[in-house]
């Protein structure tokens, strides 16, 4: 199990959209999983998964997993480019975003984890890779015209009626 696999109260509260002391109330009444670490709490990203209610992605949120999992091709044909370019965008938006450093430093830490770890959040439909996905760093690795195709696509299999507008 790697370090990205535990996650800290605080981390923990923020996927579920709650308080830190509601997390550590849930591990303390045995509602969630977690392990101890001397004082601390830490949860297993699974079991958080495993706790959150599943519900279906919104409108947007689908179109943005559409555009992920054309990104993802890409990634696997060229992991080293595309991560690269991923940083490159990452060191710009710190200094225009200095607000998102949170969101920066996540894609850092999965970009640092390999491009598994980058497949996984490119494509995975959870609420983490949701969030994440909402200040990605992979902006210009599709070219206009593959990001057309890719919402007219999703457009089509939706009943759209137009092209939905990124």
């Amino acid at each position: 199990m790697n370090q990205r696999d535990l996650l800290t109260t605080q981390q923990a509260a923020r996927l579920l959209g709650c308080s830190r002391q509601h997390v550590a109330d849930l591990c303390d009444a045995g509602k969630l999983p977690c392990a101890r670490i001397g004082v601390h709490r830490r949860i297993r990203r699974i079991d958080l998964e495993g706790f959150l209610p599943r519900r279906d992605l919104r409108r947007e949120e689908l179109r943005s997993l559409w555009l992920h999992r054309a990104v993802a091709g890409k990634v696997v044909r060229d992991p080293v480019g595309a991560i690269e370019q991923a940083r490159r965008n990452i060191e710009r938006f710190r200094q225009l975003q200095p607000r998102a450093r949170i969101w920066l430093d996540e894609w850092t830490s999965i970009l640092d984890a390999g491009p598994e770890a980058v497949l996984e959040m490119l494509t995975s439909p959870s609420r983490e890779a949701v969030e994440l996905r909402q200040n990605t760093p992979f902006v210009g690795l599709l070219s206009e015209d593959e990001r057309r195709a890719v919402l007219a696509a999703f457009a089509g299999s939706h009943g759209a009626s137009r092209l939905a507008t990124a």
